[in-house]
């Protein structure tokens, strides 16, 4: 580790129903004047930008970056689909850690179109072509949209495996709505029963309802990283520090275990999570509270096994004794997490980063965990990419 890295500024924008939302780069600009309005900067103090998106043309983060400030500052593109935003974050964060800049904002944003998740470029290679073999392979759902395929067959394998029911997933789910209805920001704030998940229209029969799927939404979250010195040069804020961060990608393993919860992640999230508690020297009982990547009820669940927040196999448990909730072991998606607050590919893993923020300064509101001073941050990209971050509570 170099110096340390501080997480000065934060903003993010109400997310919207695709249709409902300003352009993309309204959507990044306001983010970013948001986060350096929180962060007390002005555009030119920056050294760095890197923006996030997955679906537009190239040099969109300079098309939002334009709207706030032309300074001549380097800005990178990048996309590493549902793990795009907290990649912007890595690289802004390994920026300054190193000395290379002082000052780094990381951003992302998506202006989504209405429905599942698809691909866009027809005339070539499918990047997720061995991932859709053993998919079939292993879960069948030929037809269906990409995402449920996956995670509503790594949740039917959780279910065989552990004997895991699907009641358990719909309290996933209502927990989430429990959450959202304290958060503004999120797109869904109705609070539903369990019942009210089991009785939505039925995507995978005996796995999966439609209340289970995060919807498609358009958005935008920033964040302005700093060093340490740089902070108190100018008289920044610095109560909020990323502690440790680690990106994993897959292994031979993803396919060679024939395992539906291998190939939508586990072991790129279980990996990254290690190497971040080795980092900080701490371990997944020590945290206080986790913004999750729960684009199903499904990842959620299988999730909480691969942070180490309980053995594998006992997400069942850990759901039922309530340990993933206030008064629980630890507080997981405090937000509303992707099922109610929406999932704007580009944006949803800076969203974390600011409820996080907001978590350890005390200022969540209505949301706010009583005494958190560990947060971990979990984001995942299919193809892959598996993030995880944790920030500490500064001075």
């Amino acid at each position: 580790m170099g110096k340390n890295v501080v997480v000065a500024g934060v903003g993010m924008i109400p997310f919207k129903k695709p249709g409902d939302s300003l352009p993309y780069y309204e959507m990044g600009a306001q983010a970013v004047r948001l986060a350096l309005r929180d962060a007390g900067l002005d555009f030119a103090a920056l050294g760095q930008v890197y923006a996030g998106y997955v679906y537009g043309d190239s040099t969109c983060g300079q098309r939002a970056v334009y709207e706030v400030g032309m300074s001549g500052v380097p800005v990178f593109n990048v996309n590493n689909n549902c793990s795009t935003g907290s990649t912007a974050l890595f690289l802004a964060r390994q920026a300054v850690e190193s000395g290379m800049v002082d000052c780094a904002l990381a951003f992302g944003f998506e202006q989504m179109q209405a429905g599942a998740l698809k691909t866009h470029w027809d005339d070539r290679p499918n990047t997720f072509a061995r991932f859709d073999d053993m998919c079939y392979q292993l879960a069948g759902g030929e037809g269906m949209p990409l995402a449920l395929r996956y995670f509503g067959g790594a949740g039917e394998e959780h279910m065989r495996r552990y004997g895991t029911k699907m009641e358990t997933f719909a309290k996933v789910r209502a927990k989430a709505s429990r959450h959202a209805a304290n958060n503004p920001l999120a797109l869904l704030r109705k609070v539903l029963s369990e019942e009210d998940v089991m009785q939505a229209p039925t995507i995978w029969p005996h796995v999966l309802t439609r209340l289970m799927a995060c919807p498609p939404t358009c958005g935008g979250a920033a964040a302005v990283l700093v060093s340490d010195d740089f902070a108190r040069r100018h008289g920044l804020r610095t109560d909020v520090r990323i502690l440790a961060q680690a990106m994993a990608t897959d292994t031979a393993r993803t396919f060679e275990a024939r395992s539906m919860i291998d190939l939508v992640g586990f072991g790129m999230s279980q990996s990254a999570a290690k190497q971040v508690y080795e980092m900080a020297g701490i371990g997944p009982d020590d945290i206080d509270v986790c913004e999750l990547h729960d684009c199903f009820a499904q990842n959620e669940l299988i999730t909480y096994e691969a942070l180490g927040f309980c053995p594998q196999g006992g997400a069942e448990k850990f759901v039922e004794d309530g340990d993933n909730t206030y008064g629980g072991k630890l507080v997981t998606n405090p937000s509303g997490g992707l099922l109610s607050k929406g999932h704007p590919l580009g944006a949803t893993g800076l969203a974390q980063c600011y409820e996080l923020t907001h978590q350890l300064r005390g200022s969540a509101e209505a949301r706010q965990v009583d005494g958190a001073r560990l947060a971990l941050q979990h984001n995942l990209g299919l193809g892959g990419a598996g993030v995880v971050t944790l920030y500490g509570k500064g001075n």
